[in-house]
């Protein structure tokens, strides 16, 4: 059986694992992310692929990272976390431990793993939505890994929902992660904290008052408890998430939508009202099929097991 590593550069980790065909992860290493300089980023890939490589061997090694990656898969064109922008750490890897090094963004692998091994398995069209800090994306489409004419297609969580909305950190107004992520999900609830509200008295408590020290994990623990405020925040959240999928079905008509992240942890708190705003919003919804909207299955595995397979393609 074929083993490959696969390799997940985060922002405050790098994981790897010895993956077998069938997406099983067999051996997994961690550490921390160095933040000093790229040199030394590289330095912990290989040396954590040298420890995997101790006890298995394997064929090539795939690494998942955040950001644009160029055409051909051999440089990181922008880097959003880490002092990687312009690196060919694939190239770089590879030299110093003889064996093929492919390079894909973090949201393609995740949205490959779930494809092979995980929700999206048995379809041939699916669109993966990662609800994080920010909203990740990737796309398969007729059973192939969607990476467009510059190699940077699918960052859906950059396409302009609301026109001159909220200013996002990539410079435009109104992109879909400032309405459906992570970060959208604490700036509402602080606020409602901060408003002095008295429908806010489960979220300030778990705060302990705080609302700065307020999180989305927070919220999503409160919704799940039954409080109506941290229900309605997820619902807010949801909505905007829905819209975007109608957005995206229009042009790309999957047969799912997987959503991971912490989105995915939240199910149908926020699944349900994402499903119905997109059925709301959805073209010709009366004459089409509709897309299901599922929860992903590989949790944080699915970067590094789906860079693992595309390594081995």
């Amino acid at each position: 059986m074929t083993l490959t590593i696969g390799i997940d550069i985060g922002g405050t980790k790098i994981a790897g694992g010895v993956i077998d065909s069938s997406g099983e992860i067999l051996q997994r290493e961690r550490i921390e992310s160095p933040s000093d300089s790229r040199d030394q980023i590289v330095q912990a890939v290989v040396d954590l692929c040298h420890n995997l490589m101790s006890d298995h061997e394997v064929s090539a090694v795939g690494i998942s990272s955040a950001g644009l990656i160029n055409k051909v898969r051999n440089q990181i064109l922008f880097s959003p976390n880490l002092d990687m922008t312009g690196s060919k750490i694939g190239e770089e890897v590879s030299t110093r431990i003889q064996l093929p090094v492919m390079l894909e963004n973090d949201a393609n692998c995740a949205a490959w793993g779930e494809f092979k091994f995980g929700a999206g398995v048995g379809y041939s069209n699916i669109v993966m939505l990662t609800v994080g800090t920010g909203l990740g994306s990737g796309v398969v489409i007729d059973n192939k890994l969607l990476i467009g004419g510059f190699g940077m297609a699918a960052e859906s969580g950059h396409m302009v929902i609301k026109p001159e909305g909220q200013l996002c950190g990539c410079g435009q107004r109104g992109c879909l992660e400032q309405y459906a992520s992570g970060q959208a999900l604490t700036r509402n609830a602080r606020s409602f904290v901060a408003s002095g509200s008295p429908g806010a008295a489960t979220l300030l408590k778990a705060c302990n008052g705080d609302p700065t020290a307020l999180t989305g994990p927070m919220v999503t623990a409160a919704a799940a408890d039954g409080d109506p405020a941290s229900i309605s925040i997820l619902a807010e959240a949801g909505k905007w998430l829905g819209y975007g999928m109608a957005a995206i079905a229009a042009i790309l008509d999957p047969e799912i939508f997987v959503v991971g992240g912490g989105g995915g942890d939240a199910g149908d708190l926020i699944l349900q009202p994402a499903r119905d705003a997109f059925e709301q919003r959805l073209t010709a919804r009366d004459h089409r099929p509709i897309a299901q909207i599922i929860a992903a299955k590989l949790g944080n595995d699915a970067g590094m097991i789906g860079v693992a397979d595309l390594a081995r393609l």
